[in-house]
């Protein structure tokens, strides 16, 4: 199911770059995974072409596992988007989209809460997905893009 996701989301991202017209002189990755590297997953961190990052699916671990407390969770992975988009130049205000995909509902207070002190202005468009499991029994994965303003 997630590998099925991320081919899906990974479907999505290369539509849209070609919508765009971009090229693939045009990318840069960031925090990239090599495919020579059999011991890590089969994804980069993001990829920036042009002004538009594209930020993979990411987790709010402490140490390779999920905190207790969700709100510890939902602060870690918004502060991993944060982190993306500053190692490619950009800000939470870059963001445009937001997906964010939970397994368990009852923590959409809980992920709000942490969500908005993350914005200075204007909040992206979002999607807050029920899921079902999520890797490493996460309760919540993010994917995002962000075009530098």
């Amino acid at each position: 199911m997630i590998k099925l996701r991320t081919l899906c989301s990974a479907a999505l991202a290369l539509t849209l770059f070609t919508a765009l017209g971009a090229t693939a002189q045009d990318r840069v990755y960031i925090n990239p995974n090599h495919a020579s590297q059999a011991d890590v997953s089969p994804f980069s961190g993001a990829v920036l072409t042009g002004d538009t990052l594209y930020i993979s699916g990411t987790l709010g671990l402490e140490d390779g596992a999920v905190p207790t407390d969700p709100g510890a969770e939902a602060r870690n992975v918004m502060n991993g988007i944060k982190a993306q988009l500053e190692d490619a130049g950009m800000t939470m205000d870059d963001l445009t989209y937001v997906q964010i995909f939970c397994s368990d509902l009852s923590l959409y207070q809980v992920f709000n809460d942490e969500y908005r002190t993350f914005f200075t202005e204007e909040f992206p468009a979002r999607a807050f997905i029920g899921a079902g499991s999520l890797l490493f029994d996460a309760n919540f994965e993010i994917q995002a893009i962000a075009v530098k303003r």
